[in-house]
């Protein structure tokens, strides 16, 4: 089956545009890499040094309002979620990825760009097996009236639930297998958003200073949508923090095979469950098949685990 091999691009495409929190200009480029590359964020600094940073949880610095690799208050890559849900979502496992700056542009919000620059560079696949992490039993992480938790299951499924105190959101759900087709039909196309409310605060604290309506959904102090034309989808706001957690659990160094549930998350409690996963090796196993039963179950040498495995860390 196509699935149960690694995938990398066939060639190299570029997009340029703006920082949502930074407003700074920047290029990213992104190119094939061979198999059991992962995914590789090279980043070019003001002194024109090369750091790498690799799309992996045992690599995040922080988690406020986006989800940043490296250190806050040094060399690091933000607001990696929309590209990394493209990657997770067309099932891409190998690339090298060079940005011109320390965060990924916005573009329009979602994860549309990413996958259409994808498509353009064409998807290859690769003559290696794909390991998957499949999970054996639940396990569940909860903060205050917020909660996460990974489930047994066939597939690869994200059950996500908000509730918000504003009418314009409310409480609403998304909850579908995952393919590339879903995702490009039902999640990559659902914006970001944000309040009026918060703009003044978010732009003091250095934040939200790339953001637009050309790249968020906005809620007035009205409790309305101010885009014109309005949402594009009854539950956009579900299916974007459905988006937002598989761009965080991208990070996992492979694609799991169970369900993702969670109520009221985002960057924060979806890293702390991955993290909480990966730290109970009896939570999950490494196979290379995604189907039930089949396959055989893959055991990581230590050696490997800075590469591509942070599980056996």
């Amino acid at each position: 089956m196509q699935d149960d091999y690694q995938t990398s691009l066939k060639s190299r495409v570029s997009l340029s545009g703006f920082g949502v929190h930074s407003g700074a200009p920047v290029t990213v480029h992104f190119m094939p890499g061979e198999a059991d590359t992962g995914i590789v964020f090279q980043r070019t600094g003001p002194d024109g040094e090369a750091r790498e940073f690799r799309a992996l949880v045992t690599e995040i610095g922080a988690t406020d309002l986006c989800t940043m690799l490296g250190d806050p208050s040094g060399p690091h890559v933000a607001t990696v979620e929309h590209l990394m849900a493209a990657v997770f979502g067309l099932g891409i496992d190998n690339m090298i990825i060079e940005i011109e700056g320390d965060e990924v542009p916005i573009l329009d919000g979602t994860a549309v760009p990413f996958v259409e620059a994808f498509d353009q560079a064409g998807i290859d696949i690769l003559p290696v097996k794909r390991r998957y992490i499949r999970i054996t039993k639940p396990m569940r992480i909860e903060s205050g009236a917020s909660w996460a938790e990974f489930r047994p299951y066939p597939g690869t499924r994200f059950e996500i639930e908000i509730d918000f105190e504003s009418p314009a959101i409310g409480r609403q759900n998304f909850a579908s297998d995952i393919n590339p087709e879903v995702f490009r039909r039902d999640i990559a196309r659902a914006r970001t958003f944000g309040f009026m409310k918060d703009v003044e605060r978010l732009w003091a604290a250095g934040y939200a200073l790339g953001s637009s309506l050309d790249n968020s959904l906005v809620i007035g102090d009205d409790h309305r949508v101010i885009n014109i034309g309005g949402l594009r989808y009854p539950n956009e706001f579900a299916r974007h923090k459905t988006l937002d957690a598989m761009g965080d659990l991208a990070l996992a160094g492979a694609r799991f095979i169970g369900c993702f549930r969670s109520y009221r998350g985002g960057h924060r409690l979806n890293s702390a469950a991955l993290r909480r996963l990966l730290s109970d090796r009896t939570a999950f196993e490494v196979v290379e098949t995604t189907r039930a039963g089949g396959g055989r179950t893959v055991e990581m040498s230590a050696a490997y685990a800075p590469i591509y495995a942070p599980w056996v860390i």
